[in-house]
């Protein structure tokens, strides 16, 4: 299993250096389809417990707050109004054991997934974004690698046995000296002060624990070990974002409160 991690993980930082490196429509585009084969996944993990959202306003959810993360300007109240109306409207027309359930996540999917990636998009758009988005994945990377090592290898006291039997505080507290490396990484090649980026290196292995437990108490709810496959050994594209689901929004709003602008 580490093998296959390590090899996928090979394969795709590479890929992922050069996109957030060229920004622009690129880093959109990529997270634009990133962010619609997570909401897929979100929609078909539904589909296993038995619910049946609508894939179409959930996709369409998501490409429009990915964008809206690029191109601000856009009219999102019409865009959130109309998304709600037409997939309550569509409901109607529908056959479903649970209808008000079935639109409730059919919203929440691309309101999740949408909003938070939506975020990493905008992070990306400030004048310092390539330095935060830097930081933002090397922190959350090394946090859950970290985490994971240390878990397996000398996690003895859960963390949250509810939620996540195999979190660990060992893996956790390695998980925050991993995050604190990251920021370490960035900070000397970036236009950001030691003290707010180490606070960040430090905050995110927090919030990324919650993004990653939000999605697994998704997945325990339905019954479904990860959202999918496509990642061998990581599962799925909701199973890699689950974490910057949350990194994002708060990261964003740190940088900004941080004094980075458009």
């Amino acid at each position: 299993m580490l093998r296959t991690r390590i090899i996928t993980a090979l394969i795709a930082i590479p890929i992922v250096a050069v996109v957030v490196f060229l920004g622009e429509l690129w880093f959109v585009l990529v997270v634009a389809v990133f962010a619609l084969i997570a909401g897929w996944e979100f929609v078909r993990m539904m589909k296993v417990g038995g619910y049946a959202p609508n894939l179409y306003v959930t996709l369409g959810l998501i490409v429009l707050l990915v964008g809206y993360g690029y191109r601000s300007e856009v009219n999102l109240p019409l865009l959130l109004s109309a998304a709600i109306l037409i997939s309550m409207a569509w409901q109607l027309f529908r056959h479903t054991p649970a209808p008000t359930a079935d639109w409730a996540l059919t919203l929440a999917g691309g309101l999740y997934i949408g909003w938070g990636l939506g975020h990493l998009v905008a992070l990306r758009q400030l004048a310092d974004g390539l330095a935060w988005v830097w930081l933002a994945l090397i922190s959350t990377w090394l946090a859950d690698t970290a985490a994971y090592l240390v878990g397996q290898a000398m996690g003895r006291h859960k963390l949250w046995p509810r939620h996540s039997p195999h979190k660990t505080w060992e893996g956790f507290l390695a998980g925050i000296m991993g995050g604190v490396i990251g920021a370490a990484i960035v900070i000397p090649f970036a236009n950001i002060g030691w003290t707010a980026g180490l606070v960040a290196g430090a905050m995110v292995p927090l919030v990324a624990l919650f993004g990653d437990l939000s999605i697994s108490l998704m997945k325990r709810h339905v019954g479904v070990k990860d959202t999918s496959n496509l990642f061998p050994g990581h599962g799925g594209f909701l199973d890699r974002s689950d974490s910057l689901l949350f990194v994002s929004v708060v990261m964003y709003y740190y940088a900004v409160w941080n004094g980075a602008v458009f």
